[in-house]
């Protein structure tokens, strides 16, 4: 299913291959509609390393017992051509415009998180 222009429901899925439940995918949706407007204003590809996650995924992998990806309102993205560093300045500087939902942004070493979760998170 496509979500937007450039994101597909599959990007999101959970990669134990659990079906997302309808709740979920609600969120993810929304949460694409946001990665798009990031990537039109990035004009560069972005890669989803991990979207959706359910509980038993999440737990396996060492995820956080709260994390946002259990909701689907979280990603773990790279953006073609930019460092984790640039992406989370520049989310960072949209959100603080107002110009993107708020949310949480963690920069790691080879990725950004981003999530949707309405507040402002930082790490």
């Amino acid at each position: 299913m496509q979500l937007t222009k450039n994101f597909s429901l599959s990007e999101f899925e959970c990669k134990c291959g659990c079906e997302m439940p309808t709740n979920i995918l609600e969120n993810v949706k929304e949460l694409s509609y946001h990665l798009q407007r990031l990537r039109d204003k990035f004009d560069a590809k972005i890669t989803v390393n991990s979207g959706y996650r359910c509980e038993n995924h999440n737990k396996k992998i060492g995820g956080k017992k709260h994390s946002q990806h259990l909701k689907g309102l979280a990603s773990d993205i790279v953006v073609e051509g930019k460092t984790p560093e640039e992406v989370y300045n520049f989310v960072d500087k949209l959100q603080k415009l107002n110009m993107f939902k708020l949310g949480g942004l963690g920069k790691y070493e080879t990725f950004t998180h981003l999530d949707i979760r309405g507040n402002i998170a930082r790490w």
